[in-house]
């Protein structure tokens, strides 16, 4: 089992004050839901015992009545029975690095030994080599962090998968995904395999206007006309 906590930000309430955490976990049973503890931030938080190399859907619960999905849900899934999209996570197996901590240590004794028997001057050479490379690895992190990406996850209907696979298309900002036509947005996901062509993109672009713009509170109450990011039909 692992322990995973589920965060819902404080932007993501709107009127509302509490949240119930209710999914596949706790059978969807409002008996068995897990409420959530307010943090110092005002966002809420839970914490639940999962079975690794499991994937679970959820939502959660307001006490204003709505049903908000997570921001950064790992993927969303379509509810045929329902109408409506659910937050879905896949709980990780740990793997053992022990082992390999063990061996790296074991590597490391003999270079010491080395420099004792015998300082030549290929040891210097190595030295001198290493130092001059050196400067090479900080361009590798400034290009890593070159692009100022928006959290696109805070749109309703992008998940961290959606969101990388926008990125990969060269949406990295609100603003440049408010610009993005539904028939593109469409191209990406169906481009990505059958698993992303249940998601609707047609308010992704209004969403991401209001998000561009700072206008967090009107974004709020776009998002709660909306089912999984899908706009509802009246």
């Amino acid at each position: 089992m692992k322990k995973i906590t589920f965060n819902l930000p404080a932007e993501a309430l709107g009127e509302a004050t509490e949240a119930l955490l209710l999914g596949d976990f706790n059978n969807w049973s409002l008996e068995e839901a897990i409420k959530l503890s307010v943090q110092k931030d005002g966002s809420l938080k839970a914490s639940v015992l999962l079975e690794e190399g499991k994937s679970y859907q959820f939502r959660y619960l307001l006490n204003d009545g709505r049903w908000i999905n997570d921001w950064n849900a790992d993927d969303y899934v379509h509810n045929t029975v329902f109408g409506v999209q659910n937050s879905v996570i896949f709980v990780p197996v740990d793997e053992v690095v022990a082992t390999q901590e063990v061996v790296e240590a074991k590597v490391e004794k003999p270079a010491k030994k080395a420099k004792t028997v015998k300082a030549t001057k290929e040891t210097k050479t190595v030295k001198e080599t290493k130092t001059a490379k050196a400067p090479a690895k900080p361009k590798k992190a400034v290009k890593a962090e070159a692009p100022a990406a928006d959290d696109l996850t805070k749109i309703e209907g992008i998940g961290p998968k959606i969101s990388q696979l926008l990125k990969a298309e060269g949406i990295q900002s609100f603003k440049e995904l408010s610009k993005a036509t539904t028939k593109n947005l469409k191209a990406i996901l169906e481009a990505a395999g059958s698993k992303f062509q249940v998601h609707d993109p047609s308010t992704w672009a209004k969403q991401a206007k209001l998000a561009a713009a700072e206008k967090w509170e009107k974004l709020l109450e776009l998002q709660a006309e909306l089912k999984g990011g899908k706009a509802t039909k009246k």
